[in-house]
């Protein structure tokens, strides 16, 4: 299997097995980039989520971009994009047809009970993965706090934070 077949069907599973949203893709990504493929480091991996977090648009699919293109250039960024984003495409589109017929039935109001704290339970796991690995001394966790800070209590506008952060990087480091 060459390169842009296995990007392709590794993004496809992590589109197609997560729920939730990028954060939520996280632990199974780095379990198939890093583990399964060793197409980057764990420090690569991390570097990559950061710069997905910081950019427009949603960080599975910055994520698959940035990790395409470094495995494979501007074909492999194409094809590990398309990858994560069809899943989500066709169950959107199986889902909305279906979710008009059977909006009020008690199986699909359980199911989606059922996958909310899931979405949770893998969300917590890709922010103490993260969490683990960046904060691992005090200069971090000082700029982690006031940035958590400075959006839940003040309300700073995420940019905002993310120059602040910045800033404080070139003076700390």
């Amino acid at each position: 299997m060459n390169i842009l077949t296995k990007l392709f069907f590794s993004f496809f599973k992590i589109g197609a097995f997560t729920f939730g949203g990028g954060y939520a893709m996280i632990p199974l990504m780095q379990a198939e980039i890093i583990n399964t493929h060793h197409w980057l480091t764990h420090t690569e991996f991390m570097e990559i989520i950061a710069i997905a977090e910081m950019t427009p648009g949603p960080v599975a699919i910055n994520s698959a971009t940035f990790i395409g293109f470094r495995t494979a250039g501007i074909l492999g960024a194409t094809i590990a994009t398309l990858g994560v984003v069809l899943p989500s495409f066709i169950t959107v589109l199986i889902i909305a047809h279906l979710l008009k017929e059977f909006e009020d039935s008690p199986w699909v109001k359980a199911l989606f009970s059922g996958i909310k704290p899931a979405v949770i339970g893998l969300i917590l796991i890709a922010l103490f993965s993260l969490g683990q690995s960046t904060l691992t001394e005090f200069k971090a966790i000082l700029i982690c706090l006031l940035s958590f800070f400075l959006l839940a209590k003040i309300k700073l506008h995420p940019i905002i934070v993310i120059g602040i952060s910045a800033l404080l990087g070139l003076l700390f480091y």
